[in-house]
């Protein structure tokens, strides 16, 4: 059995995480790109969301998580009990989120659904692929905001759509690999082809931001729904 090694280390993130709004049970966070949500084996990726937030917030857990490279809304949980219900709420699909995106291209269409399955391969590790017959089903909705250029460093005009997806499942890397399918990768995305357009430069993030969180809060019962606009 093959051991997968994982070797990526996380430059330093100078930025702060923003806490948007907290009460005794859980915190509304703005994480900013370039930060882990999790501490990685490796110690020089000791830097995360939960390793900043646990010095403030004793006992304060993830409830999900976003990507590395991902900006935007994670909500925190500060106990257990309240962990494991908002934990059920995801498993349940009942929490709604929608990000914000810059996609390479321009779409045809100005809304859809990306209906394809997702799995691990260890031999494209980290890479996922698209895999109907091993994966697991993932669903992605997308919508159309504009359709504009943006001037290369050579400059030739770079089309590029700005969007809203919504994921209906929880897939790892599912919105890139989904974009990726959709033949419009996020703009700055190292592994699924963002990156590799002529004459773009260096791009400095990628272009994925959690903008809408809305869920039940687990003491008050009334829904909570959390906005923060995309840095770009």
């Amino acid at each position: 059995m093959s051991t997968i090694t994982d070797t990526f280390i996380a430059p330093p993130c100078h930025d702060e995480i923003e806490i948007l709004s907290q009460d005794d049970h859980l915190l509304i966070i703005n994480k900013p790109a370039g930060l882990l949500s999790l501490s990685g084996k490796n110690p020089q990726n000791l830097d995360s969301v939960h390793h900043r937030l646990v010095k403030i917030f004793p006992g304060c857990t993830l409830v999900h998580r976003l990507d590395f490279g991902t900006s935007g809304l994670m909500v925190i949980a500060r106990n257990k009990a309240i962990n494991a219900a908002l934990c059920q709420q995801f498993s349940q699909r009942t929490v709604t989120k929608v990000y914000s995106a810059l996609l390479c291209g321009h779409l045809d269409h100005d809304e859809g659904i990306i209906d394809a399955a997702i799995a691990k391969d260890p031999a494209l590790f980290p890479l996922m692929s698209i895999c109907e017959i091993h994966g697991k089903p993932a669903r992605s909705g997308y919508r159309v905001i504009e359709r504009f250029y943006r001037e290369r460093e050579d400059g030739v005009p770079l089309p590029l759509t700005r969007v809203q997806l919504i994921p209906e499942t929880g897939r790892t890397h599912q919105l890139r690999i989904h974009c990726q399918q959709l033949g419009h990768p996020i703009l700055g995305c190292d592994l699924y082809g963002g990156r590799l357009l002529p004459g773009t430069g260096q791009i400095p993030r990628l272009m994925l931001h959690a903008s809408e969180l809305d869920f039940i809060h687990p003491i008050s019962g009334e829904r909570f729904k959390a906005r923060n606009a995309s840095p770009f």
